[in-house]
């Protein structure tokens, strides 16, 4: 009975030691990592959008010359890339376009991509709008200059930039599945990094 009660007795306190343990909870990331990493992923959306349009515009100018236009609005698709990029992580921020993110990822890819391109429809004609009442324009020439030429041109943009969104918001899906970090390390790190972290 004294044997008994002794290995009782044991197995209880090696038990509250196991319980009383403090539970290790997965490290949070600091406000300073968190704003450092968005830094980065903006700044990754940036040059991605800034290669795509930047191309759009050279190649909008090389038609444009055939005709003896001039076009030279570099600097624009680069502002237009920084403008986007922060829409997009606000949109991110705010949850926007989660609908379909438990579903087969093609789904996802497609609605983001359409969703941030009716953003960038409506950011097209607030641009637009700002523009006509910087140069002191009335609001029935504002509309005029929408419907004759601006809304072509909108709609051509957001065609083109749905159709950049597509591989890109591919990208980001397969990233959020893998987990933070994760594709960046299949495209950045060895193989062999690469392969030790995931059996980890």
């Amino acid at each position: 009975m004294t044997k008994g009660n002794g290995a009782t007795d044991i197995t209880a306190s090696a038990t509250n030691r196991v319980t009383n343990m403090p539970s290790e909870a997965p490290k949070r990331p600091s406000l300073k990592e968190r704003a450092l990493e968005e830094f980065k992923i903006y700044w990754i959306i940036t040059l991605y959008l800034a290669v795509f349009l930047g191309s759009f515009t050279v190649y909008r100018r090389l038609i444009l010359k055939e005709f003896g236009i001039t076009y030279l609005n570099f600097g624009f698709a680069l502002i237009q890339a920084l403008i986007i990029a922060k829409v997009i992580l606000i949109g991110q921020a705010f949850r926007v376009g989660k609908r379909f993110e438990g579903g087969p990822l093609i789904l996802s890819v497609l609605y983001k991509s359409a969703l941030f391109g009716a953003f960038v429809f409506l950011f097209g004609i607030l641009e637009h709008v700002v523009e006509g009442l910087f140069h002191k324009e009335d609001w029935a020439s504002i509309l005029r200059h929408l419907t004759d030429l601006g809304m072509y041109e909108i709609v051509a943009r957001v065609i083109m930039l749905i159709v950049a969104f597509v591989p890109f918001f591919a990208f980001w899906e397969v990233g959020r599945v893998l987990g933070p970090g994760k594709l960046s390390a299949l495209f950045f790190s060895k193989q062999g990094e690469t392969s030790s972290s995931a059996s980890t």
